[in-house]
């Protein structure tokens, strides 16, 4: 498909007139504009769903979430990756983002390393990609050869594959065992999918890893309980949180957290099941990392 034809490159025919619009009618229509995203992207849960459900068993046998793309697509990638530590209690390994043009990409455009597919396979054996791991490439053209070559070899190994794109009919959808197409349509500034298409992304991407996350044990009820509390913030919201979910006051709370070697999750554990530490982390062990069955091992 030619860029010319795609929907995320045509004209708004709603802002034809951008450069000569009050400030207020500018914001008023891109705010407008917006509106659409959460919408488009409802329309994909499905594709969405089956993408996540891919995410979970790559983790379930030892696998990792690895992001691939260019541009702005590359950066949500690797954005939502390194939140995944501070946010989750995962190793910095477990969720990737990978961009064309390498680490220095994220701050400054390298031209032209989007087009050559052959980055992606070194990027990928890089990381040593294995038949274990899930690569979602991610792409609001939906047709970027960086993110197609990593596709393609990431399906000779045998990995599983998904695909992230803001047109429908994307070329990458057919190189990914799960198509995740988005229809942002145009934007106000013509071509620029930083804006509805990056938002998509972003959106996208939030619900893979978080719902991924949540479904591998990281979360109990609606709370971060293996967040990271390094720094005081984090250590006052890991205190809230097993208050939160225990009913224990803030001292007692942060006086479990201390006796858990300031992990929140074996905190929740210890004060549910009136258990010690050894015996909160090794329930949490054999549960794989799930407070309920931790709790009641009747349910695991």
């Amino acid at each position: 498909m030619m860029l010319a034809a795609l929907t995320t490159e045509t004209a708004n025919e709603r802002t034809g007139d951008l450069d000569t619009m009050s400030v207020a009618n500018l914001l008023a229509v891109m705010n407008d504009e917006d509106r659409t995203v959460p919408l488009a992207v409802g329309v994909a849960l499905p594709e969405i769903e089956l993408a996540v459900n891919a995410i979970v068993a790559a983790r379930h046998r030892g696998g990792r979430l690895i992001y691939i793309g260019a541009g702005t697509s590359g950066r949500l990638g690797i954005l939502d990756a390194v939140e995944c530590p501070p946010t989750f209690g995962t190793d910095p390994g477990e969720v990737l983002g990978l961009i064309a043009g390498g680490e220095m990409a994220f701050l400054r455009a390298v031209e032209g390393a989007e087009d050559d597919p052959h980055l992606a396979i070194a990027d990928l054996l890089s990381v040593d990609l294995g038949a274990a791991d899930v690569v979602v490439g991610v792409a609001a053209s939906g047709r970027t050869p960086y993110v197609i070559g990593g596709l393609d070899y990431a399906r000779e190994i045998g990995a599983s594959t998904v695909s992230l794109s803001c047109n429908i009919g994307s070329v990458i959808s057919a190189h990914a065992d799960v198509a995740i197409e988005v229809n942002t349509g145009p934007e106000i500034l013509t071509g620029s999918t930083r804006l509805k298409a990056g938002s998509a992304q972003k959106l996208v991407c939030n619900m893979l890893s978080t719902a991924s996350m949540i479904r591998t044990g990281k979360v109990f009820q609606n709370l971060m309980v293996d967040v990271q509390p390094t720094n005081a913030k984090l250590v006052d919201r890991a205190r809230r949180i097993v208050s939160a979910a225990t009913g224990a006051d803030t001292d007692t709370s942060a006086a479990a957290i201390d006796s858990a070697g300031g992990h929140a999750k074996t905190a929740v554990v210890m004060l549910l099941a009136e258990l010690g530490p050894e015996e909160a982390t090794e329930r949490l062990r054999l549960s794989g990392g799930h407070v309920r069955a931790a709790i009641d091992p009747s349910t695991h």
